[in-house]
């Protein structure tokens, strides 16, 4: 794929209000604890703070609406009164995400099962007319790494873009406000994540932002035999450049300033100027 000269890239800080996360579980879902890592994440570059109280990590157990709402949504009330920055709520749950958008203005609604886990969440998205995350999972959270298999990995994605592009729009979903993720990590085995990446660029063809949520995963440890989240930050960087060549435009991870060195770095070295 040949690179254009100009890339609209987004640096999507990830905020974990969560116990159990695989690699920041526990570290920010204090108050205090949160706006500081918002602040921090900002101050390095993030263009985004994706905010999410429910684990999804293989093998993790769901937790009820209201415990998700007590996790996300004070924090969240806290993060736009005291900062200017776009925030995209990561949850499954439309109840969740209503009141996310109507009482704290979050910007985005970003769910892991491309609006299928709850028949309510398309309408949310539709009545309130904002960007929606859909992603690619096979199955669920707590059995997607049961021995997942694909004859054709990137055809099998390819069809699940197609028919839930199609299903958001024929439900009152602006194409312009769809934002696709093919789901690293999230029922994939190690050569199918690797496939994913090395032919990013054939879901170029939606003419839709592609984000990718490859940071410290699993998959990344396996090539390099990392077994800790957090030393695999040269793996995220190197894998997040790759990406960025074969077609994502929004990057979601844990350590912005290490991504926004490589970004400053790859424009430095290409032709490629970052539209902010």
């Amino acid at each position: 794929m040949s690179l254009n000269n100009v890339k609209k890239i987004k640096i999507m800080g990830i905020l974990n209000l969560t116990p159990d996360s695989f690699s920041d579980g526990g570290k920010f879902n204090k108050i205090d604890k949160a706006l500081y890592h918002v602040s921090k994440m900002i101050e390095e570059g993030a263009d985004i703070i994706d905010v999410g109280g429910e684990s999804s990590r293989p093998g993790s157990d769901p937790i009820s609406t209201e415990e998700e709402i007590d996790r996300v949504i004070p924090i969240i009330k806290k993060i736009k009164s005291e900062f200017d920055i776009i925030v995209s709520i990561d949850t499954v749950k439309s109840i969740v995400a209503e009141i996310a958008v109507s009482e704290c203005h979050v910007d985005i609604i970003n769910d892991i099962s491309a609006l299928s886990n709850d028949e309510k969440m398309v309408s949310i998205v539709s009545k309130f007319n904002i960007p929606v995350v859909l992603m690619h999972r096979k199955g669920i959270s707590k059995t997607m790494q049961e021995r997942p298999y694909y004859n054709d990995v990137i055809g099998e994605i390819g069809a699940f873009f197609e028919e839930r592009i199609l299903f958001a729009t024929d439900n009152g979903i602006k194409k312009e406000n769809i934002i696709l993720d093919p789901g690293i990590g999230f029922g994939k085995r190690l050569e199918d994540n690797i496939n994913i990446i090395k032919n990013l660029s054939k879901f170029e063809k939606y003419n839709l932002p592609i984000l990718m949520g490859l940071s410290r995963k699993r998959f990344l440890g396996e090539i390099t035999d990392e077994q800790e989240p957090e030393k695999r930050e040269i793996e995220t960087a190197v894998a997040n450049l790759i990406s960025i060549k074969n077609g994502a435009s929004i990057l979601r991870v844990h350590n912005i300033k290490a991504t926004k060195k490589m970004l400053d770095v790859f424009c430095s070295l290409t032709d490629v100027k970052i539209k902010k």
